[in-house]
């Protein structure tokens, strides 16, 4: 798989879920699709964009179990959340909370799928289905989602769902989506108006992929090369591609805690991590931690503080390897002593 992706020989690249890696053979149909908007720039915006944008949505839509009219493409989820918080109808005293602290004035519950600084994969199936039954506002943030771990957004049941196709999808940069329930489409406003329902024709079934979809020019090749990143994960068994860098997620973890002699955050299941694990760090300055482990060992890995505690991240993809994560621990016993 390494020699499959475009990273540098000389770092090894333990950070997948910062920004992703894109594949060479969908960073060639990215590039394509590039192409192939400047050789006709009009036939492509004016006349063939939203068929095309349509088969990417029904790829996508196939892939994360939606209808291809619910979910709509955007550059990323940080994009799509705000598109939901600026659509919210809140008042003086509503409240947007996560469960443990829901009230009679809650009308949202935001969580997301898989935390960034602990790794750790929330039973949103739960949280959801409770929120439901109380009458709140649901909005999940998958950012790291899409490609670490199987999705069926229509049993999921949530009313927005916000997430990235560039980290663990390994699509282009500037590829995320937003899925939105087709009862509360209606309630959400685009960041950017454009030209909207005036653009019908006869492809886009409602508003909500109107106003969403065509706003101005940009570039939709990250959008358009999705699908090649979907057909490049099901060509490579992507089923067992997660189970080994999930093992060597785990082996991480052990090697670290041996070290370290700290407890983990979790047991070692797929039920609370995949690809992606995160370990305490007995440091002071796990920023400091995290540019020796580069500078001196040419390891791309993330040091943090959460809620006061420093941890290392480790993300595993499938151009990872066995000595990747030896040599991880080397360093971080170089590091510690």
């Amino acid at each position: 798989m390494r020699d499959l992706f475009l990273l540098r020989d000389d770092v090894v690249f333990l950070n997948h879920g910062a920004y992703g890696a894109c594949p060479r053979p969908v960073f060639e149909e990215y590039q394509g699709w590039q192409l192939e908007l400047e050789r006709q720039p009009v036939e492509f915006h004016a006349r063939r964009f939203r068929g095309l944008m349509r088969t990417a949505r029904e790829a996508l839509a196939g892939y994360v179990g939606a209808d291809a009219d619910d979910l709509v493409f955007v550059t990323n989820a940080t994009t799509a959340v705000n598109v939901v918080a600026r659509s919210l109808p809140l008042g003086p005293g509503d409240e947007v909370q996560v469960w443990s602290a829901v009230t009679d004035r809650t009308r949202v519950v935001c969580l997301s799928h898989i935390t960034s600084p602990t790794a750790l994969i929330l039973p949103v199936e739960t949280l959801v289905r409770r929120t439901r039954e109380a009458g709140i506002i649901t909005l999940v943030d998958g950012a790291h989602a899409p490609g670490q771990i199987p999705l069926d957004l229509r049993a999921l049941g949530a009313d927005y769902y916000a997430a990235n196709c560039n980290k663990w999808l390994c699509a282009p940069k500037g590829s995320g989506f937003l899925y939105a329930r087709r009862e509360m489409q209606p309630r959400l406003r685009p960041l950017l108006v454009s030209w909207g329902e005036e653009w019908t024709d006869g492809v886009t079934p409602s508003a909500f992929i109107n106003e969403f979809e065509y706003q101005g020019t940009r570039d939709p090749a990250p959008f358009l090369a999705v699908p090649a990143a979907i057909a490049f994960q099901r060509a490579h068994d992507w089923d067992s591609v997660r189970e080994t860098c999930h093992a060597l997620a785990d082996r991480a973890r052990e090697a670290v805690t041996a070290i370290t002699g700290l407890p983990p955050l979790s047991p070692d299941d797929p039920v609370w991590f995949a690809q992606m694990i995160s370990i305490p760090l007995p440091v002071e300055d796990p920023r400091a931690a995290q540019r020796r482990l580069l500078e001196e060992f040419g390891i791309e890995v993330v040091a943090t503080r959460w809620q006061g505690h420093p941890l290392l991240r480790v993300s595993v993809q499938a151009y990872n390897t066995r000595s990747d994560i030896d040599r991880l621990a080397g360093a971080v016993g170089a590091v510690l002593r």
